[in-house]
């Protein structure tokens, strides 16, 4: 057995072969949790909460239409992300397991278990997963630029080198402080194509599709109204431009919490939308509610 080492692997899908990323033991016996990565994220977005949980097996797809995987065609959209990620379950004998998805992961993962429950024991929504809370009336487009803004606007940039695009995010408000070596391996990742034109891996109409479905998508409505299984989400007190409000008021997730039996919630303060996953204390708090969905403490 492997312990917390990292390799990928392609898993045929519709359309050709999605990438995932691997650590922690080979041996398919052992705890295993599927992770979830956002909008315009990737596996590597979940680096250093891979790297806490010791002695499980982590199973992290990049999405269709991202990273490794950009090359998959559409259509994309909650369902078919499930359908993906079927067959990444089944490719690696995994399930029923703990799912966590981060921002549209969340999303993600609440279709994936209400399509295929039998693959899931029980969901983790990390700051996302409930409806956009978004004013009435806007268009997809104006949705995409109020609640991503820079981060789908960046998708349309070229950059000479690796080193160009740590600068471009180094000042970045979510980040500044909290830069740390996944973010670096995680922004280094996210490029695609030859220098001096390196552009963001994400595909633009992927995220545009995908963005539409988070706030009026049918398959998220029934996946809530259908929930079976344990489910606790997360809030960060701050948004993608690390600053308050975050990507939800906590008068809101309340209002889900009374509206969807059994749902737990909690916030995380001292977070912003990514540093939730991708630094301290974030990580912490999820590691610790991933090692209580197995059962144990993978520490102990």
């Amino acid at each position: 057995m492997t312990e917390n080492t990292y390799r990928t692997e392609w898993v045929p899908v519709n359309g050709g072969n999605l990438q995932v990323g691997l650590w922690g033991p080979t041996d398919p016996q052992a705890p295993t949790v599927l992770l979830i990565h956002g909008v315009t994220a990737s596996h590597k977005a979940w680096g250093m909460v891979a790297q806490a949980l010791p002695g499980v097996r982590v199973i992290a797809p990049d999405l269709r239409g991202r990273g490794r995987s950009n090359q998959l065609p559409g259509p994309y959209g909650m369902p078919v992300h499930a359908a993906d990620l079927a067959r990444v379950a089944d490719h690696f004998s995994a399930g029923p397991i703990p799912v966590i998805g981060h921002s549209m992961g969340a999303f993600v993962s609440l279709v994936f278990a209400d399509l295929y429950p039998h693959l899931v024991s029980s969901l983790l929504l990390v700051d996302g997963g409930l409806p956009l809370q978004v004013p009435e009336g806007l268009d997809d487009e104006q949705i995409i630029d109020a609640v991503l803004g820079p981060a789908a606007q960046r998708l349309s940039m070229t950059f000479e080198s690796v080193a160009a695009y740590q600068q471009f995010w180094k000042p970045h408000p979510a980040f500044v402080d909290n830069w740390n070596d996944v973010v670096d391996e995680y922004i280094e990742y996210d490029l695609d194509g030859a220098a001096p034109q390196l552009r963001p891996a994400t595909k633009y109409q992927a995220l545009a599709e995908d963005t539409a479905e988070l706030h009026r998508g049918a398959s998220l409505f029934q996946a809530l109204e259908e929930l079976r299984h344990p489910v606790t989400f997360l809030r960060s007190p701050k948004g993608l431009m690390g600053a308050e409000p975050g990507l939800y008021t906590a008068e809101y997730v309340q209002s889900w919490a009374q509206k969807l039996h059994g749902l737990q919630t909690e916030e995380v303060p001292g977070t912003n939308h990514y540093t939730i996953v991708m630094d301290a204390p974030g990580c912490d708090v999820v590691t610790g509610h991933i090692q209580g969905m197995l059962g144990h403490r993978t520490d102990a």
